[in-house]
């Protein structure tokens, strides 16, 4: 009976959650590499310097 509970505590709570945390740390890692990848080959562009300004700092002096 113990066993039964254990497995589908483990189905039901453990195996979802670790899902997630690990598909959210494939998106960040996999997030990261892409913005170093595209920053390095728009380097210079005022598109990068515009995707790193803050939108709430307000207007550049």
């Amino acid at each position: 009976m113990l066993g039964a509970v254990l497995m589908i505590l483990l189905l039901v709570v453990v195996m979802p959650v670790g899902i997630l945390v690990s598909g959210a740390v494939a998106a960040s890692l996999l997030g990261g590499l892409l913005k170093k990848d595209v920053d390095a080959s728009h380097e210079g562009s005022e598109l990068l310097e515009l995707s790193e300004a803050n939108p709430y700092a307000g207007p550049a002096d």
